[in-house]
């Protein structure tokens, strides 16, 4: 490795805080109460947090606090606030996914370091650029990308690269998940994902479990990492106990420090928690059957002999702080103790004058011996001198008790740290939207348009639409723009090849549903609109997305109608109002669960729950898209979808014939249709929500709509 990767531990309770920096990390990532991704970890209230910051500061640790959720425009204030008291600490740096809240931070925060959350899901050199641009000093890359992906990333663009290097993998690109939402309100860009993927889900020819993969572990190969870029390894596992904390940040220490791994730690932290084993599909580029796994009850019976085993880990402080020692002793004077780190932090404590010795007088090496034994706190003595008159005498007693004093008046001074610098300057201003009759777009899979769709505002097509298709279409009265893969992994170059072809073709507008593909398409010269995978669901965020170059964009549709007619500002925005909602964005397809991997699929698969509901798959440049078992339908709630510019209707399993009988349902001029058969269809979001962590309600995951 070119430099010492940087071991990132994750600390979900104030027990795995201690496992983690006992076991070497050199970081941690914590929640607090509210506004972190991982809701149903114990996390942090505000005096814990403090006293954590100080713990790891006095410790030589990194504090990485994450505040990784999307946002509503009522709950930025208390966001906000949050973060001031984080900086009052200070934490070292901030998770962040919502591009509103990191738009307000750059402005009353400057001086804070702000790490794009994997949430974001940024997986191409595009999409790091304009992290870079924005201001984010790190990017936590998407996991799904394979090392020579990461090198490329790396060679494009000088943003710190954060990948995760052990623990669990989402089916879904992260950030892009939304299955949890949609069946249960419990969304996962909340930090209240209630794991559907872990449920029976069969796919042709697969095991059963075929949106569940196994655990990633690269620790073992830690420095191939760090040759491709990656600054800081991280560990998942916020949910987890501090003995697995423990086991996988010491192995990712000795890593990372160059050294053996032990096999017995290797296979106790595979017993303390895996689902069939581990795989490195992903960094390998190896895809497919190999990296589907379960939590098996050998899996779960495995586990308790490893844990007995690894409390020694977490059991005692880890002493790795050299310090140097300066004791003074002399006659008719107060004994005096100094010392000092390699920082240059001091400390020092003093003790009774000593008296003459009546039997046998102290000596240098006792001194050193007794202020050697620093057991029990993080430091260990590089250099001690000894300043002694002879013929003196001191209790043992005494040298331990100016030891303790010393020591623990250093690992004070360690942790004290300047604020990072707040302003409290108002933000802008943004006034109510006003918006008019909303016009109609629509998404086809293929380039084959109903006729209806000549009255369309935009009817996007795929990129990979021929040109001359492309020209013949405009050519016939069809408004078509392109519409970008979200999953570009190593298409960034084949992508940006496919947009100048169609612009050559005519074609002047694209839809961009990542900010990968945003910073590509603008840096193409086309206009671009934003789609509902950008997750705006804030005032800010949406002018941070004007800012960025957009023409307009899509508001999440995990927003309520109400939340969504609530967003500021005059910028212009839509909805998606028709379609079957896509639920994950998987680079590893469901369907490549069988014994074949890959089916190269001539008729989309589909996905069975236990309940017999069907979940079309659908590729989707390098990732293929999880559909829901029934489309969104609000063309007979067409009065409730105010105060938005535009809608969408997103097809993708139906025919021509179709699309167009719901594209004139779906026309403003058009009576309002009749109600459509029960289970036919679902409201989805929309007057539900994406849930909240202290909602109370049930957990309804056993629904298919």
């Amino acid at each position: 490795m070119s430099r010492r990767i940087e071991v990132l531990a994750p600390a979900g309770s104030p027990e795995s805080l201690a496992a983690a920096v006992r076991a070497g990390a050199d970081a941690v990532y914590l929640g607090g109460a509210r506004f972190s991704a991982r809701a149903g970890a114990k996390n942090f209230s505000d005096g814990e947090l403090r006293d954590a910051v100080r713990a790891c500061h006095a410790r030589g640790v990194k504090v990485y606090l994450a505040v990784n959720t999307l946002l509503l425009d009522s709950e930025l204030p208390a966001a906000l606030r949050f973060v001031r008291r984080a900086c009052s600490l200070p934490v070292d740096a901030l998770l962040v996914q919502d591009m509103g809240l990191a738009s307000l931070l750059f402005r009353r925060a400057p001086g804070l370091r702000l790490h794009a959350s994997t949430q974001t899901g940024v997986h191409t050199p595009a999409g790091a650029r304009a992290l870079f641009g924005a201001g984010f000093a790190r990017v936590v890359l998407a996991r799904e990308l394979s090392l020579s992906e990461i090198r490329e990333i790396r060679a494009a663009c000088p943003i710190e690269l954060e990948a995760f290097v052990h623990g669990a993998l989402c089916m879904s690109v992260s950030g892009q998940c939304y299955f949890s939402s949609v069946l249960g309100s419990r969304s996962g860009n909340r930090g209240l994902c209630a794991q559907p993927c872990r449920l029976p889900f069969s796919a042709p020819g697969g095991t059963g479990h075929d949106l569940s993969l196994r655990d990633l572990s690269m620790i073992s190969r830690l420095g191939e990492l760090g040759e491709a870029g990656v600054v800081c390894a991280k560990i998942e596992g916020r949910l987890k106990r501090p003995e697995y904390v423990a086991a996988a940040t010491a192995a990712c220490r000795l890593a990372a420090d160059g050294k053996k791994i032990p096999e017995k730690l290797l296979r106790d932290l595979a017993a303390v928690f895996s689902r069939s084993g581990f795989t490195t599909g992903y960094p390998d580029a190896r895809r497919g059957r190999e990296m589907f796994g379960v939590r098996s009850k050998e899996d779960v019976s495995a586990s308790g002999a490893a844990l007995c085993d690894l409390k020694d880990l977490v059991s005692k402080e880890s002493t790795k702080i050299p310090v140097d020692f300066t004791l003074e002793i002399k006659y008719n004077r107060p004994m005096k103790l100094e010392v000092r780190d390699r920082e240059g932090v001091f400390a020092a404590a003093s003790g009774p004058v000593p008296a003459p010795a009546e039997h046998r007088a102290l000596d240098a090496a006792r001194c050193r011996e007794q202020l050697e034994k620093t057991g029990g706190t993080p430091f260990f003595a590089r250099k001690t001198d000894v300043d002694l008159d002879g013929g003196l005498a001191v209790p043992v007693s005494a040298l331990n008790r100016l030891r303790r004093e010393a020591l623990s008046a250093l690992l004070d001074r360690r942790a004290e740290r300047p604020a990072v610098a707040w302003t409290d300057a108002p933000d802008p201003a943004f006034p109510p939207h006003r918006a008019g009759t909303p016009k109609l777009r629509a998404r086809f899979p293929t380039a084959d348009l109903p006729e209806t769709a000549k009255s369309l505002e935009f009817a996007y097509v795929p990129c990979t639409t021929p040109p001359h298709r492309l020209a013949k279409l405009l050519e016939d009265g069809f408004p078509a723009a392109v519409e970008l893969p979200r999953g570009m992994f190593g298409l960034e170059n084949a992508v940006r090849r496919r947009l100048e072809n169609a612009k050559a073709a005519g074609v002047a507008d694209v839809w961009a549903g990542t900010l990968d593909g945003v910073r590509l398409a603008l840096d193409c010269g086309f206009a671009v609109h934003g789609g509902f995978s950008l997750n705006i669901t804030n005032t800010p965020a949406l002018e941070w997305y004007r800012g960025l170059g957009l023409k307009d964009a899509e508001l999440s549709f995990e927003l309520t109608l109400r939340e969504a007619a609530d967003i500021g500002g005059d910028f212009p925005r839509g909805l998606l109002v028709y379609g079957r909602l896509p639920l994950m964005l998987c680079r590893n397809c469901p369907a490549a669960n069988s014994k074949r991997g890959c089916l190269s699929c001539k008729t989309p698969p589909e996905l069975t729950d236990r309940r017999g509901a069907r979940f079309p798959v659908q590729c989707c440049g390098a990732c293929s898209e999880v559909l829901n078992c029934v489309p969104l339908w609000l063309a007979d709630r067409r009065a409730d979808l105010g105060n938005i510019d535009f809608g969408l209707l997103r097809f993708s399993t139906e025919s021509a014939r179709e699309a167009d009988g719901i594209l004139k349902a779906y026309r403003p001029d058009s009576p309002v249709p009749a109600a459509r058969e029960e289970n036919s269809f679902t409201r989805g979001l929309s007057y539900r929500g994406f849930g909240t962590a202290r909602s109370g309600r049930k957990d309804p995951l056993g629904e298919s709509k």
